[in-house]
């Protein structure tokens, strides 16, 4: 364990989450934040804290005794507590036992165990914690929080009326390089090319370490994300996958009980973001019908998984525009994530049996919602502005449909140099200026 004056980490860059773990933090026994490896959970975890235990670094006291990694000064960090799953029950109890406890530990980790995988009931949280241990989910960061974005726009600004226009500057090759950085904390002052390093070694230690360690296959880990990163945001089917990762002979074949296993795997890891359909009214059986579009977490992880380069993707602005919609999605789901009225799955898409789409539609609890086309160039937006005044028409048009108008729509653009009001609350947002 390490004492308060010890764990602050330095240069600390603000995220859009951190208002989020304090609040809950007023609410709950206890705080998980969980996401993707190297993120940044420990160190925003570690400054809404006074103290901090390493599981990885204690793994044998942890095993022995659960209850030591809880020591400390409160709020206190428990480091990875998924290495030692039983960790997660002994906060529960620790905040059942104690009326009126808040905010006595901060969980961190980069998976969550696979009750599938385990070798014995007891490596398995026997409790969800619900009410008791507040969940918040973090990803990369995003281009607010790395300092490219000027903020002009914000998301919860639009859905409360709000908007002036602003100008910006986004070339081709900075918004390239952008993608290719990704929304790694120790990459934001790299190049792209020194960036790309740590999303290849990020895929590496997967392929060869973490993959393994679950009892699979690497190689096969590594041909499903080429095949998620060849269908960046594409619905894509069972058979389209399996197809990608099967090689020539009858032996190399992967089934489908091994593509669903894998896939549960890596969405257990926070690498896989599955968004689903979206299809009013609330109840429709669209929701669960429709198949999900897949993401994985940031955008410089499909171009290392492609084996792509900046200058490729200049070169090749079709397989861009897929990677700058990864881009445009990732920041939208902490921007939506961040409203106080979020739903439960802020997020989703939008396509019908006409071929109709919406890339993204945000949905808040209280039933207002907010429609998203991502266009990679400014020569587009009509298109987008189209597309969206049609969804519009036929979801309102539609009395059964028994739902209200959007409160706004957008085209969320990239090499694009103005944010400006279009027509009734349509607007064209530079992905660079958009905030929280």
């Amino acid at each position: 364990m390490t004492s308060t004056k010890d764990i602050r980490p330095e240069g600390y860059i603000p995220r859009i989450v951190d208002a989020k773990v304090e609040r809950f933090l007023r609410v709950f026994g206890a705080v998980e934040i969980a996401g993707t490896k190297w993120c940044g959970k420990t160190w925003t975890a570690l400054e809404h804290a006074q103290s901090v235990s390493y599981v990885d670094t204690s793994l044998a006291l942890a095993r022995d005794d659960p209850s030591a990694m809880l020591i400390g000064e409160r709020p206190h960090v428990i480091d990875e507590w998924q290495r030692v799953p039983a960790i997660w029950d002994v906060v529960r109890h620790e905040a059942d036992r104690v009326r009126g406890l808040r905010g006595a530990w901060i969980l961190t980790g980069s998976s969550t165990p696979l009750p599938r995988d385990a070798k014995s009931p007891d490596e398995q949280p026997s409790h969800s914690g619900a009410g008791r241990i507040g969940q918040v989910r973090m990803r990369p960061m995003t281009l607010s929080e790395s300092g490219d974005s000027t903020r002009a726009v914000s998301l919860s600004g639009l859905f409360r009326g709000e908007f002036a226009p602003s100008q910006v500057e986004t070339s081709a090759t900075k918004l390239v390089d952008l993608a290719c950085r990704g929304g790694w904390p120790e990459a934001v002052d790299l190049s792209a090319e020194d960036a790309q390093l740590i999303a290849r070694e990020y895929l590496r230690l997967l392929r060869r370490e973490s993959i393994p360690k679950q009892g699979k296959s690497g190689d096969v880990a590594e041909r499903l994300l080429f095949s998620l990163a060849r269908n960046l945001g594409q619905s894509a089917t069972y058979k389209t996958l399996i197809a990608d990762m099967s090689d020539a002979s009858a032996a190399g074949m992967v089934s489908e009980n091994t593509l669903v296993s894998y896939l549960a795997l890596l969405k257990s890891m926070y690498l896989l973001e599955e968004v689903p359909g979206w299809q009013p009214p609330a109840r429709a059986a669209g929701r669960v019908r429709t198949k999900p579009k897949r993401y994985l977490a940031d955008p410089s992880l499909a171009v290392a998984a492609l084996g792509m380069s900046p200058s490729a993707l200049l070169d090749d602005w079709q397989t861009f525009g897929m990677v700058f919609e990864a881009m445009c999605m990732r920041d939208l789901m902490v921007y939506a994530d961040a409203l106080d009225s979020a739903a439960d799955v802020p997020v989703r898409y939008y396509r019908d049996d006409s071929g109709l789409e919406a890339d993204a539609v945000v949905e808040l609890s209280d039933g207002r919602w907010a429609a998203f086309e991502f266009k990679v160039s400014e020569a587009r937006t009509g298109q987008g502005v189209a597309s969206l005044r049609r969804l519009r028409e036929r979801v309102c048009s539609n009395p059964s449909a028994r739902i209200r108008p959007p409160e706004f729509m957008a085209v969320v653009t990239g090499v694009s140099h103005y944010a400006r009001r279009v027509e009734d609350d349509i607007y064209v947002v530079p992905l660079a200026a958009l905030t929280a």
